[in-house]
C-alpha cells in the first residue's frame, strides 16, 4: 500500500507546473557596484523574475522565461558579469519540491494529528484555523481580528497578542506582517511562530510585560492560495478592477503599492507585470489593512517588521534612490543586532545576513514599498526581512520543510533582540 500512494503522490505532481516546462533559473553575482546595477537593467529588458537579491558578497537567483535564455546569458558575458544554472528544468524543481511538502504533511498528521503552521509550507485554511484556535485557547491575552475581506471574499486575518488588552497607552507596539508576495511561502511561518511564542511557549515574558503586538501571517490571501492551488511563483494580488485588462492580467504588487512615491521607480505601468503597481496608491485592500494597522497604532509603534523571501537581508528606508533616514544610525545598529542575534543561532550553510539600505545592498530602487511608508509616516524602526533561503548545495526553489522550523527559530531570535532595542528607545 505505501509504494502504492508513493506513486500516486508522484502521479499527481507532476501534473502540476506545466506553465513552467522550459523555464531555467541562474545564479547571477555581480562583483561590483556597476555590475550590481547592471543587473536592475537587465531585470526589466529580459523580464526577469528575482526570486533572490543579488549583491556584491552573494549572488542571487533569477527565474528566466525559455525565450529570454540566450539573449540574457549573452549579456551577462558581454558585460563579464558571472553566472550559472541554479535549475535546468523549473518544473522539475518544483515538482520534487511538491513532494517533499506533502511528505512533511503527511508526517504531521500521523505524528500530530494535524498540520502545523510552522513546520511546513501551510496552506491558508491551517494558518486561519490556528488563529481561530489560539485566540480561543488564550482569550485573555489574544484577540482575533478580520481587517477586511480580499476581493475574493476571503478574510485578511491577524492577531492582537496584550497583556493589558493594548489600553495601556505607554506600551510600544511591535508589528509584524509577511506573505504580501503570494509566492514567499518561508515568510508565514516565521509570524506564526512569533505568536506560538507569544502564547503556547514563552521564554521572553518581558515581551509580554514590555510590548503590545500585532500580527498578520498572510497580507495577501487570494494571492497566497492561487500559489498553492494553481500557480506557484504568482506574487500579486488578484483584484481584477485595476484597469481595462485586469480580467487577463489580475493583480497588483502589494509591495509597490503603498503611497510613498507611488509608481515612480523599479514599477510597471503594465498590469501584466509583476511589478504593477495598481491605479493608485493603496488601490488594494491588503495594503489598506496594513495602513489601517498602521495608522490606528502610530503613536506608540515602536518596531515594524514585513517578512519576504529570499536572501539573508535586512534592509530599511529609503528604498526609492538610496538616500538614509534622520534615524539611520539607529536602524543600522538595531538591524545588525537582529542579524548578529539571528547569526548565534543559525544552521552554518545558512548566508550570514546582510544589514543596510534598501537600495544600496540590492543595487535597485524600488518605491511603494511597506516598509518606506511606515517609516515615512513615523515608525521609527522599519525593516523589511528577506528571509533565508538556498545556499551552495541545496536544491529547490525553497528550504526543504525540514528547515522550515529553524528558520523561524533563528528569525525569533532577531525579533527578540529588535524587540527589546525598540523598547529602550522608544519615546511614547
Amino acid at each position: 500500500m505505501k509504494a502504492w500512494a508513493v506513486l500516486l503522490l508522484c502521479a499527481a505532481v507532476y501534473a502540476k507546473h506545466e506553465q513552467y516546462a522550459g523555464w531555467k533559473s541562474y545564479y547571477i553575482g555581480p562583483k561590483s557596484q556597476e555590475q550590481l546595477q547592471s543587473i536592475g537593467s537587465l531585470i526589466q529588458k529580459f523580464e526577469l523574475d528575482v526570486l533572490s537579491h543579488a549583491n556584491i558578497e552573494r549572488e542571487g537567483v533569477f527565474l528566466v522565461k525559455p525565450e529570454f535564455q540566450n539573449g540574457l546569458t549573452n549579456a551577462l558575458e558581454e558585460q563579464g558579469i558571472a553566472y550559472r544554472i541554479h535549475s535546468a528544468d523549473v518544473k522539475a524543481s518544483l515538482d520534487l519540491d511538491d513532494i517533499a511538502i506533502e511528505s512533511r504533511r503527511r508526517e504531521n498528521l500521523a505524528r500530530k494529528g494535524k498540520e502545523s503552521p510552522y513546520d511546513n509550507y501551510p496552506n491558508l485554511d491551517v494558518i486561519n484555523s490556528y488563529l481561530a484556535d489560539v485566540a480561543r485557547q488564550y482569550p485573555d491575552r489574544a484577540t482575533l481580528v478580520s481587517g477586511g475581506n480580499t476581493f475574493e471574499g476571503r478574510p485578511i486575518n491577524y492577531l492582537k497578542i496584550s497583556t493589558t488588552n493594548f489600553e495601556d497607552e505607554s506600551k510600544p507596539v511591535i508589528f509584524i506582517d509577511a506573505g504580501i508576495h503570494a509566492r514567499e511561502w518561508i515568510s508565514p511561518p516565521t509570524v506564526t511562530w512569533a505568536i506560538h511564542k507569544l502564547l503556547e511557549n514563552v521564554t521572553e515574558p518581558d515581551l509580554l510585560e514590555r510590548f503590545d503586538w500585532i500580527l498578520l501571517p498572510v497580507v495577501n490571501p487570494d494571492g497566497y492560495e492561487f500559489t498553492f492551488t494553481t500557480t506557484r511563483f504568482w506574487r500579486k494580488t488578484r483584484s481584477t478592477d485595476q484597469s481595462p485588462i485586469s480580467n487577463s492580467c489580475p493583480g497588483v504588487d502589494g509591495n509597490r503599492n503603498y503611497d510613498f512615491f507611488w509608481n515612480t521607480v523599479g514599477t510597471s505601468n503594465d498590469p501584466c507585470s509583476d511589478i504593477f503597481a495598481g491605479s493608485r496608491p493603496f488601490s488594494e485592500i491588503e495594503t489598506r489593512v496594513v495602513q489601517g494597522i498602521l495608522q490606528e497604532n502610530l503613536h506608540r509603534l515602536a518596531l515594524y517588521l514585513t517578512m519576504h523571501s529570499y536572501g539573508s537581508l535586512i534592509l530599511y528606508p529609503w528604498g526609492h534612490d538610496g538616500s538614509l533616514s534622520n534615524n539611520a544610525f539607529a536602524l543600522h545598529v538595531v538591524g545588525v543586532a537582529m542579524a548578529d542575534a539571528i547569526a548565534a543561532h543559525a544552521l552554518p550553510f545558512f548566508p550570514r545576513y546582510v544589514v543596510g539600505n534598501a537600495v544600496l545592498a540590492i543595487g535597485y530602487a524600488a518605491s511603494g514599498a511597506a516598509e518606506d511608508y511606515a517609516h515615512l509616516i513615523g515608525v521609527p524602526l522599519s525593516y523589511t526581512y528577506e528571509l533565508p533561503g538556498l545556499a551552495g548545495g541545496l536544491n529547490g526553489f525553497h528550504l526543504d520543510p525540514i528547515y522550515i522550523e529553524q528558520v523561524c527559530r533563528e528569525t525569533w531570535e532577531g525579533i527578540v533582540v529588535g524587540a527589546r532595542r525598540a523598547g529602550d528607545l522608544f519615546v511614547p
